[in-house]
């Protein structure tokens, strides 16, 4: 998605969790908390002094990014939005579960194969490549404890940051939004995305990737940036 975004023009960020990508990794499981991240990507856009931000969101990115314009409306200007959701309350989804237990069964995570069941459509160099910062299991702190985040209780950390969060979208957000969805995902799919919609105020039907996974910015991420672009007027004559 990123060539189609810099090619019209724009500036794109695009920050690792820590603990992910090239990031360095801290090895304490504990380290990785809801806030840890939240606090973290907030210090960065102050840091950088961010404005006129699109928010660009998948899976954790919405589920941290989308609680970050309430601390900072004036500097989010657009949103696109895929294939994730807010924490609001406990989450209630067998195929999460089965994820879930497959993970805490997993310690050593194995990141390629996870890419791969989740959208066919990452071939093997593509997978490795997920995988690379990854060498053993000292390195998957986060990988193997995301999951684990996921609220089972409404006491859970992140929830109530999150109901706040969905409070701003529904009743106060004003720009503009633009939705891409990847129809195969079992665990944020097309109803949990169509929850979303009711959710954001103003926000369009979405864009379906018929044969999108979960990784939807694999399958369909030049289509959904190029689309975007377009709706938000933004493409180059």
């Amino acid at each position: 998605m990123i060539p189609v975004f810099t090619a019209a023009g724009t500036r794109v960020i695009a920050p690792d969790w820590l603990g992910f990508g090239r990031s360095d990794k801290p090895v304490d499981d504990d380290v990785y908390t809801f806030h840890f991240h939240r606090d973290y990507i907030l210090a960065l856009l102050r840091h950088l002094d961010l404005r006129n931000i699109t928010l660009v969101c998948q899976d954790w990115g919405g589920v941290l990014g989308l609680t970050l314009p309430m601390e900072m409306p004036n500097r989010f200007k657009r949103l696109i939005i895929m294939n994730t959701g807010l924490m609001a309350g406990p989450v209630n989804n067998p195929a999460f579960d089965k994820w879930k237990a497959f993970i805490v069964s997993n310690p050593d995570v194995p990141v390629e194969a996870v890419m791969q069941n989740n959208e066919p459509i990452i071939n093997d160099a593509e997978a490795a490549a997920y995988g690379a910062p990854f060498p053993d299991a000292r390195y998957k702190a986060g990988v193997r404890t995301f999951p684990k985040l996921v609220a089972t209780t409404m006491e859970a950390p992140g929830v109530a940051t999150s109901q706040r969060a969905a409070k701003l979208w529904s009743e106060d957000w004003e720009g503009e939004s633009f939705m891409g969805t990847g129809m195969t995902d079992k665990m944020l799919g097309p109803d949990v995305m169509n929850f979303m919609r009711t959710v954001i105020r103003g926000c369009p039907e979405p864009l379906e990737i018929a044969d999108g996974g979960h990784f939807v910015q694999e399958s369909g991420g030049p289509l959904i940036a190029e689309r975007a672009l377009a709706h938000f007027g933004m493409t180059k004559a």
